[in-house]
């Protein structure tokens, strides 16, 4: 089995060494989607803005997502009405689409050769259950969110997929999918061209407060900043202990066939959307630029190498596709998102630092719109967005090694087996 990520190879920056600078207007800790968004909106506003990545850009999750780009968030609309109401739930879904309209304009206007295309999604029910509740999705949808989504019968999903595993589905024609690297490179070179300094290959160890300035430890000798904007999400660590506390890292798995004949990826995916399925321990699956099918999920809850959860995955997508047969896995790669007590997307300012993170798998447009913002923010354009209104809830008893999560994962495995 051949670790290594279909999107990301070869490994290597397009980026030249740049050496750490004394002073910054702003410092930026990590080159993805949302690191990069921010700093690209700090440099239209003409602040010395420094990005601070301990890789490469696009080394974490934006390297190596699904690329999808999605609508809404992990917490499903039904969920949001009930936490937050529906005057809050309209204005957090109205950001999310807002998300995907500013991704789009920052590809257009950049010119980002990332094989973006606006193609749907269908969310896939996996049981007769899980069709109801897409039923009662696609009602509140409609009614109390204006957006318009399609319910699939079982019979009407055979025109969207080639397998018999699934019960219906609800195909959101607002979703799109792309090439992340590709996009997060686009994004970087966009910031650069906008006055952006990029230091790769530098870890920051720690952030103390030094004469009414923040002064960032790294690797590579301190760097002086008049502030500091934390974007590191699911690689969150001991550097910024606050935060750490309250995001929990969680695997995800992926791997991507050799390239299909055209006729086989026809039948697989005819309209080539990009789906996941409505398991707790779910599955999501689009063909790439290049027609591999690339499938992913959650193969495991604690740490694993790369060939077991590859086995995992190609069992599940021949389980979801038999017709695959033995069409050979070509890649394999795994990554953390970044998943918050509460589920959602989180932005603001702790114990001096802004940040902006948590986005729960849901992160292409939702980070390159939540820096975007933070970027403003920072220059003294706007607020801090409210989504939520308040800070990432601490987890108790966590420190940063997520202890729990075999416990939650046997968990949502029950309820999948249970139904």
């Amino acid at each position: 089995m051949i670790d290594r990520c279909l999107w990301t190879e070869p490994e290597s920056s397009e980026f030249p060494a740049t050496g750490l600078p004394g002073t910054t207007d702003v410092a930026v800790v990590g080159a993805g989607y949302t690191g990069l968004s921010a700093a690209r909106a700090l440099a239209r506003h003409g602040l010395a803005v420094t990005v601070l990545e301990r890789h490469r850009v696009g080394w974490g999750a934006s390297g190596r997502n699904g690329g999808f780009v999605l609508p809404g968030f992990k917490v499903g609309v039904e969920q949001l009405r009930r936490r937050y109401g529906l005057e809050r739930s309209r204005a957090l879904f109205a950001a999310s689409l807002e998300a995907l309209d500013l991704l789009e304009r920052i590809i257009a206007e950049e010119a980002i050769d990332c094989a973006y295309t606006r193609c749907g999604t269908v969310v896939l029910a996996g049981r007769p259950a899980h069709f109801r509740e897409l039923e009662r999705t696609q009602r509140l949808l409609s009614q109390s969110f204006g957006q318009e989504t399609t319910l699939l019968s079982p019979g009407e999903l055979q025109e969207e997929i080639g397998s018999t595993a699934y019960h219906g589905g609800l195909l959101d024609p607002a979703a799109g999918g792309l090439h992340p690297a590709r996009y997060c490179a686009g994004l970087a070179r966009a910031a650069r061209r906008a006055g952006a300094t990029i230091v790769e290959q530098v870890e920051v160890l720690g952030v103390v407060r030094a004469a009414g300035r923040m002064l960032l430890m790294t690797s590579r000798g301190s760097l002086s900043a008049g502030q500091v904007l934390v974007a590191t999400n699911g690689y969150t660590d001991a550097a910024f202990p606050g935060l750490r506390r309250r995001v929990v890292p969680v695997g995800s798995y992926v791997i991507a066939t050799a390239p299909l004949e055209p006729s086989l990826a026809r039948v697989i995916l005819p309209k080539g959307r990009v789906m996941s399925d409505t398991w707790n321990l779910l599955h999501y699956f689009r063909l790439s630029p290049d027609g591999r099918l690339v499938f992913g999920g959650r193969a495991s809850f604690t740490p694993i190498g790369v060939e077991r959860s590859a086995r995992i995955m190609a069992r599940a997508m021949r389980r979801v596709f038999p017709q695959l047969g033995t069409a050979p896995v070509e890649y394999a790669w795994k990554g953390n998102i970044c998943v918050s007590r509460d589920r959602m997307p989180h932005a603001g300012r702790l114990d001096g630092l802004h940040y902006a993170l948590g986005y729960a798998g849901h992160g292409v447009a939702l980070a390159t719109w939540l820096g975007a913002r933070m970027g403003d923010v920072l220059a003294g354009r706007r607020a801090v967005p409210a989504l939520t209104g308040d800070h990432p809830p601490p987890i108790p008893l966590y420190g940063g090694k997520p202890w729990f999560l075999p416990v939650v994962g046997a968990y949502y495995r029950m309820r999948d087996w249970l139904g």
